[in-house]
Parts: structure tokens; C-alpha cells; sequence
């Protein structure tokens, strides 16, 4: 049950190399312990974020389901629209679909990484909007559909909303364009979410959900040591557009230059870093850091668990 109102939305981010039968038992107490959402990942070599989410909205009863997120690159545009609009209909109300570029090692690993990245995202994410609404799409440079739509006894009566998962200027403008809504990926704090609104700059009802790495306890100390270990890939090229607007920018750049290692880097970051780059400390340190996060255009807080007993102790901020 929740405890408390709230401004926005708690979510928590299904972990993707959890043992496969802690998989369901872990989104009923995530259900029952009265999150609002349930994120699930597509990482490349772990599991497929369709089936994932298939599997935990059939074992759940209330909890809202999120793809978090589909690569562009993986799947044809009119196959994707088929599986999310049986995810709809099967589900009406309970699903989010994030869609983005996805990684660009992890795509041109797997000879996925397109020419124009932004024009397949903005293709993309139209002929997937457009064919769950039941229209019918033509070809563009990247997304090849011919006149293709979804059969009518098909189409979700409530499309769900469809977020573009993305962090750079233009690619946020193109979400802002285009999409329902926008997943910030973690870290996002007030100041990196306030930017983003800035360049998404939309011009009607737009969703935002921010992902941050997140460990609570009664001990402040214990918490963010725990959150420490989620914070090592946050100092890597991918991440600079998180840390572009915070008044450390300069010397967080600098102390991961310094350090030999991730581990050493994490190890380094002073507290107060930490406790603006996670949800973490005291349950009433974090319930503060969602009401800043809200304040600051967040709608929905996604929790990335660290530690032993995720879902118990981060169920201590509801």
C-alpha cells in the first residue's frame, strides 16, 4: 500500500540478471509493496524486453509495465507495432513502450548502427505511433513499410504511450517532436532533468521519466555506500550530457580522469556527489530527492535497486 501522496510516480527497474525464478516473485512484491511502475531493460545479451514484460504483466494485477528501452535498430517498425499493441490490448492501461537508439557499441556489435542515426529514431518512433493508432505508413529512408497497418480488430483501443529513450540535444528535440514522452537514463538529476525539458521542448502532454540508481536504509552511511557500486559507469564519454548542467561538472570530470578505474573512481566520489547522482540515504533523504526530482518536471522516478533487499528498503520511500 502507498503511504504517502506524491506528486509523481515510483517506479522500480526489474533487475536484468536476476536469477530467472526470482523473475515473477520479484514483480508481485513490487505489485504488492504498491510501486506505481515496473521497468523492464532490453540490454544487449541479457533478455528481451517484450517477453520480460509479457511475463510480469500477466503475473501482476495493478502495477504499470515499462519497456525501458526497444532498440531502433532490432526490430522491423510494423513487428514491434504488433507486439506492443498485443501487449495493449491484453493489458489495456498497464503498459509504456520506450524506443531509442540504443546503445551504439552494443548496435554496431551486431551491424545495427545506422548511417543517420536521428532519421531512423524520428521514422521509427512515427511508423510505430502511427500504426498502433491504426493509420497506415509509407516508406521512408530507414523504415521501409509500404502502406502497412495493423488489421483492425487489432488496434489497442487506448494506444499506449510511446517514449523515446534518448539523451543528447538532438535526439531529445526529436522526442519532443514526436514521442508521448522521454526516459532519462541514470543518473537524472533536478538540474540534467530541467535541460532536457528545455531541449525537448514540447508542445503538448509530454512524459517524463528520469532512472536513478537508488539504496536506502535507517543509516545514511550504509545506503550510500551500497549506492556506490550502481555509480561506476557514470564517468564514461556516454554519460557527459548527465553531468553537462551540474555545478561539479569540471572536477567530476577531472577526478575520473585521475583514477586508474572505475572502482577507484566510485570509490573517490565525495558523499555529497553521490547523494545528487542516486536516490539514497535515510527513507526521508530520498522522499526528499523524489519531491526535488518532481519539482523539477520529473512524473515518473524510476529506482535502480543496490544492495541486499532492494525492494524492501526501497519500498521504505512510498
Amino acid at each position: 500500500m502507498k503511504k504517502t501522496d506524491r506528486s509523481g510516480s515510483v517506479g522500480v527497474m526489474l533487475p536484468r540478471d536476476l536469477a530467472p525464478a526470482q523473475v515473477l516473485p520479484y514483480a508481485r512484491r513490487a505489485d504488492e509493496l504498491g510501486f506505481d511502475e515496473l521497468w523492464v531493460v532490453e540490454d544487449l545479451g541479457f533478455r528481451g524486453g517484450i517477453a520480460q514484460a509479457a511475463a510480469v504483466l500477466a503475473a501482476t494485477e495493478r502495477i504499470r509495465v515499462g519497456i525501458g528501452l526497444l532498440p531502433v535498430g532490432a526490430r522491423n517498425a510494423a513487428f514491434a507495432a504488433m507486439e506492443i499493441a498485443t501487449l495493449a490490448q491484453l493489458f489495456p492501461g498497464r503498459v509504456d513502450i520506450g524506443i531509442g537508439h540504443g546503445m551504439p557499441a552494443w548496435m554496431r556489435s551486431v551491424g545495427e548502427w545506422p548511417a543517420s542515426p536521428l532519421t531512423l529514431l524520428d521514422e521509427y518512433l512515427r511508423a510505430v505511433i502511427a500504426l498502433l493508432r491504426g493509420e497506415a505508413v509509407e516508406p521512408g529512408e530507414y523504415v521501409a513499410l509500404d502502406a502497412v497497418r495493423l488489421e483492425g480488430a487489432c488496434v489497442p483501443d487506448v494506444p499506449p504511450l510511446v517514449l523515446a529513450g534518448v539523451r543528447g540535444p538532438r535526439s531529445l528535440a526529436v522526442s519532443g517532436k514526436v514521442a508521448d514522452g522521454t526516459i532519462l537514463a541514470e543518473p537524472t538529476t533536478p538540474e540534467y532533468a530541467r535541460a532536457a525539458l528545455e531541449q525537448i521542448d514540447a508542445n503538448r502532454p509530454h512524459r517524463l521519466v528520469g532512472y536513478n540508481v537508488a539504496a536506502v536504509h535507517a543509516d545514511a552511511a550504509v545506503a550510500i555506500d551500497a549506492v556506490r557500486a550502481g555509480l561506476e559507469w557514470i564517468g564514461e564519454p556516454d554519460w557527459a550530457p548527465h553531468l553537462a548542467p551540474l555545478p561539479f561538472a569540471d572536477e567530476f570530470a577531472a577526478l575520473r580522469r585521475e583514477s586508474g578505474s572505475r572502482e577507484e573512481f566510485v570509490r573517490r566520489l565525495p558523499e555529497e556527489w553521490v547523494r545528487q547522482l542516486s536516490v539514497t540515504g535515510t527513507p526521508d533523504d530520498a522522499r526528499a530527492r523524489l519531491d526535488e526530482l518532481f519539482a523539477a518536471g520529473v512524473d515518473s522516478v524510476v529506482l535502480i535497486p543496490v544492495g541486499a533487499d532492494p525492494l524492501e528498503s526501497l519500498a521504505a520511500v512510498l
